[in-house]
């Protein structure tokens, strides 16, 4: 007897999301030769067939691998090729050399991503699947869409390294370059008091989002928009980039070792400054919001303009109570002024998949909001993005506060 579909409102949703969510990844991609999807020019940025292959691996591993009746793998290899750094599952390739992986092709990735989106497909469309499982596909789902965004980053760095300057679209809307900044800054006043933080506990959140926590909070105010291009160019053009007082002592040394003198991707010539972006170079808009700046760069510029970074308490707070504050979750990714670290209560989630946020909770800064290469409706007031605070290549920018 053939086997009928239990499929339900609620299963049918699960499956087009999913569905949705993996086509955009291969929309992303679409027009890349297998040349450029093999890309790598930093260690910390991934090749687009990576990103392709990696995202498929988590579904893989972590579902397809561990149903009471397993589906087969793949290929086995991949189990190493593709596991990005959760160790408790085993032996990776290392994060650097990702570039040098020409085989698997990128023809045996998209059917390895066929292969993988078929099996969960019939799995969540004739609901098998428990509540465990179907908690590991909202989160795979979330994890591909933090991959997708990390597509367009690298790859604009691969293609900023190529004297040709390539374009990733020959048109449309750059996610590189946000363009709108309608109003000159204002400083919104907002009281402090002992507030609420974290994740309300309605709809997905990951585990670094929890427990929701109190906070005191002094009075504060924030600016109404994010920084744009030609007040970082005042900034610049103040001697920004030569006067050590301004500079956290690390961020000095980066500066100095890394020759910095502008923004990632701003170059000056003939024509004045030109920014590469996604369409490849453009003329600096110089009312567009400012990218691609570390968090050195946004607190040296912060105590230049006689302010300062948010924390993450306080930029969550204006967040959720402030309807004047624009471009939090559309433009580029907001430095805080506050280590990622554990909230009060924290516990990773057992085994291996716990190892997703808690461990890089070191050396780190918090980045709040979103940008316009973030997928929609995947980003929230609580959610704790996090980088290095030398990283550039991420869109990110700056938002300033002060206090009372």
């Amino acid at each position: 007897m053939s086997r009928q579909p239990a499929t339900t409102a609620a299963g049918d949703e699960l499956v087009q999301r999913y569905q949705g969510i993996r086509r955009h990844s291969l929309a992303l991609a679409e027009g890349l030769s297998a040349e450029d999807c093999q890309l790598q020019s930093i260690p910390e940025a991934s090749p687009v067939k990576w990103h392709l292959a990696h995202t498929s691996w988590f579904f893989e591993t972590f579902i397809l691998l561990r149903l009471p009746t397993p589906v087969a793998a793949f290929n086995p290899a991949y189990a190493v090729l593709f596991n990005s750094y959760y160790v408790g599952i085993g032996p990776r390739h290392a994060r650097p050399q990702r570039g040098l992986l020409s085989r698997p092709s990128l023809e045996q990735v998209l059917a390895y991503r066929e292969h993988v989106d078929r099996h969960l497909s019939e799995l969540l469309a004739d609901n098998q699947l428990g509540a465990d499982a179907l908690a590991l596909v909202e989160l795979g789902l979330n994890h591909e869409q933090q991959h997708q965004e990390l597509l367009l980053t690298d790859l604009k760095h691969h293609f900023s390294c190529n004297p040709l300057l390539p374009a990733w679209r020959p048109s449309g809307p750059d996610p590189a370059m946000p363009e709108h900044n309608r109003h000159a800054p204002r400083r919104l006043p907002l009281p402090g008091g002992l507030v609420e933080v974290g994740h309300t506990g309605a709809g997905f959140c990951y585990d670094n989002e929890t427990p929701r926590h109190r906070v005191w909070l002094e009075p504060f105010a924030l600016a109404s928009r994010n920084v744009t291009n030609v007040e970082y160019l005042e900034f610049m053009l103040d001697g920004g980039y030569q006067r050590p007082e301004l500079w956290l002592s690390d961020g000095w040394d980066a500066v100095c070792e890394g020759g910095w003198q502008a923004p990632l991707y701003w170059q000056h010539g003939d024509e004045g400054w030109q920014v590469f972006t996604l369409h490849g170079p453009m003329a600096m808009e110089p009312a567009a919001t400012l990218s691609h700046v570390s968090f050195y760069e946004a607190d040296a510029f912060a105590r230049w303009a006689g302010a300062r970074l948010p924390t993450e308490a306080e930029w969550e707070h204006a967040a959720t109570r402030s309807t004047e504050v624009e471009g939090l979750h559309d433009e580029v990714w907001q430095w805080c002024n506050s280590a990622y670290l554990p909230y009060p209560g924290f516990r990773p989630a057992a085994g291996a998949v716990g190892e997703y946020n808690g461990k890089f909770m070191i050396n780190q800064m918090v980045l709040r909001g979103g940008s316009l290469a973030t997928p929609p409706g995947h980003s929230r007031p609580s959610y704790r993005n996090f980088f290095p605070p030398w990283a550039r290549w991420q869109f990110s920018g700056i938002r300033l506060a002060w206090d009372a």
